[in-house]
């Protein structure tokens, strides 16, 4: 959106909903900027809803929601945002699309939250942008348009473009936006009266259920990596995984490497690796303890798949210091808990 010292105050921005647009994505993002103004005692942000007509607009939960203006609109805006949801393709009209690209020619910021990221690559903005949408849509939005460099992320920043995946993955894109411009303290405050435990950032990976990948036709896969999750802290050993299933190991074995791409020895180190993670982050237990939790005989072992992983020991995770260009990570998709899978 811009630094501190060149944006304006207040920094108007347009929420465009579409029809069947989420509720809560929208809402996220907004009441970051209402807090905003609230916990710095200014008004920073300023906001409106638009629609084509000016017409009330209903959300995917039946919810009715009045717009202040109908587009094109005079309103100062400096950044418009597209609120997608459910049957985007079917909900991004030519007004919408031909407006989009004339405020794109006044240097005005572009957004989306949710699926609203189709409705900018349609109005042709998107050109070697990168992308966020929502997981549901993200096959079907690489085919529609192979110029965009879309991705899993939970959101995306690219100079004036700022697009977010669903759910509450808005706020974590807001919060950002708030922090680069007026400081990291307001942006955790706000986090802090959301309940918020951490600000995800921009190399966050939306989770994708493993069941939405591979579909209802591997039961014996399924099962297996059900057991692995339940079994993070006393982890089988693959026999006795194959035992539990009712599979030779060789047949469990070519289950993973069919549907996954990797081995079940590896898919459950980075299961248990995630979860050490995410204890990393969001909790206060010592790193004994969470190599413990995770099923690793020794701390120096678990510190050093750790950081082969992530690319960073478990110490500085903790302490947030990142790497400033993080480790690729090639071998398998990014596993995460309750069966999902990052790809």
């Amino acid at each position: 959106m811009g630094s501190v010292s060149s944006i304006r105050k207040p920094y108007h921005i347009g929420f465009y909903l579409c029809d069947s647009f989420t509720m809560l994505s929208m809402a996220s993002a907004v009441e970051v900027l209402r807090m905003a103004n609230q916990l710095s005692g200014e008004t920073l942000y300023r906001w409106y809803t638009l629609s084509d007509e000016g017409t009330a607009v209903s959300a995917s939960d039946s919810l009715t929601i009045s717009v202040d203006e109908a587009i094109p609109t005079q309103l100062p805006l400096d950044a418009v945002i597209v609120c997608g949801g459910i049957d985007i393709e079917k909900h991004c009209s030519q007004k919408l699309l031909s407006w989009l690209g004339k405020m794109d020619k006044k240097h005005c910021t572009l957004g989306a939250i949710c699926t609203g990221s189709y409705a900018l690559a349609k109005a042709g903005v998107m050109q070697n942008k990168a992308c966020s949408i929502h997981w549901e849509n993200l096959a079907g939005f690489q085919e529609a348009f192979p110029y965009v460099r879309v991705s899993n992320k939970l959101f995306s920043i690219d100079e004036k473009r700022l697009t977010s995946a669903g759910g509450t993955a808005p706020m974590d894109l807001m919060l950002t936006v708030v922090a680069k411009e007026h400081g990291n303290k307001l942006s955790a405050a706000i986090s802090e009266m959301f309940m918020c435990e951490r600000v995800r950032n921009s190399e966050d990976v939306q989770k994708i259920p493993l069941r939405n990948l591979i579909g209802n036709a591997q039961p014996k896969l399924l099962e297996t990596v059900a057991l692995m999750e339940a079994n993070l802290e006393e982890p089988f050993c693959i026999d006795e995984l194959a035992g539990l299933v009712q599979l030779s190991r060789r047949q469990l074995e070519r289950l993973f490497q069919r549907h996954i791409q990797c081995s079940p020895s590896r898919y459950y180190l980075h299961l248990r690796l995630s979860r050490a993670r995410q204890l990393l982050i969001q909790t206060t237990l010592s790193i004994i303890e969470i190599s413990i939790a995770c099923g690793f005989v020794s701390t120096p072992h678990f510190s050093k798949c750790y950081r082969d992983y992530f690319g960073i020991p478990p110490r500085e995770e903790r302490l947030g210091l990142r790497p400033s260009q993080p480790a690729e990570i090639n071998e398998i998709p990014a596993i995460l808990d309750s069966g999902q899978i990052a790809i």
